[in-house]
């Protein structure tokens, strides 16, 4: 019985360190090592020694317990955060590699691109100008249009006879979908992640860790860019070139 038990513990506390979720009898022993038991499930506290709220039971993916001033404590607004961490995490995830994909190979030599903050000042000709407006406009109008409606009236997207879908009624019912707010499948799955249920719970997480980096990496563009002048790969390089005296301190705002 000691055995079992002191093997119980050192599970606990592997899994605790190594972000994954304890279940069962497990996850009553890794409360020792800042953990938060829901039910059957435990999750990871966000700060050593802090507690989850009562509204964040771990059933949200990504559900570290972070909610210091208790916005989500409303249903009705906790829903509306979901969804725009989301949102944005997916912006932040497109616009970080955006920022360093092209200032890289234009380094490399590969394109010949200004950095991302004088980017908007290059004068398009009408082609692209043209093209950008559809994507942002008409495209991304319709993406945020199915999004919200989607929030709002969950489960009617594409009816015909639904007057608050007005001209988009004919184009959303040939968009099919899987009917899970903010991850709609079918369509908008094309390999498939969504069909095993195990499978989509996991990329779920990865996505909104990756997108939670994402969008503290764009903070750090942000506030590079007003210190340096420069681009976060040019401000790695020079970095790298002389790492004891190109630090963050060497261009305190």
């Amino acid at each position: 019985m000691l055995a079992a038990r002191a093997t119980s513990s050192i599970t606990s506390v592997k899994s605790a360190f190594a972000g994954k979720t304890v279940r069962g009898s497990v996850a009553t022993k890794a409360a020792v090592v800042n953990t938060t038991t829901v039910g059957a499930v435990s999750n990871t506290s966000w700060m050593p020694g802090s507690k989850h709220p009562e509204h964040l039971n771990g059933a949200l993916s990504g559900d570290f317990g972070f909610d210091p001033l208790n916005l989500g404590k409303d249903p009705k607004n906790l829903a509306w955060y979901v969804q725009a961490e989301l949102v944005h995490a997916r912006f932040a995830m497109l616009g970080a590699a955006g920022v360093l994909i092209p200032e890289a190979l234009t380094k490399a030599g590969l394109m010949n691109v200004p950095v991302w903050f004088e980017a908007g000042a290059v004068e398009y000709p009408i082609a692209n100008t043209l093209t950008l407006v559809i994507a942002q406009v008409i495209l991304m109008g319709f993406a945020e249009h199915r999004r919200i409606y989607d929030y709002k009236y969950p489960g009617q997207l594409g009816l015909q006879d639904d007057p608050r879908m007005n001209s988009w009624a004919g184009i959303e019912a040939a968009v099919p979908t899987g009917g899970i707010n903010g991850y709609p499948g079918e369509a908008f799955d094309p390999l498939g992640f969504s069909k095993d249920s195990k499978t989509l719970e996991k990329m779920k997480l990865r996505e909104i860790k990756n997108g939670r980096l994402a969008m503290m990496a764009m903070l750090g563009f942000y506030v590079q860019a007003g210190a340096t002048g420069k681009g976060p790969t040019e401000n790695l390089l020079t970095h790298l070139a002389d790492p004891f005296h190109t630090t963050a301190g060497s261009n305190f705002m």
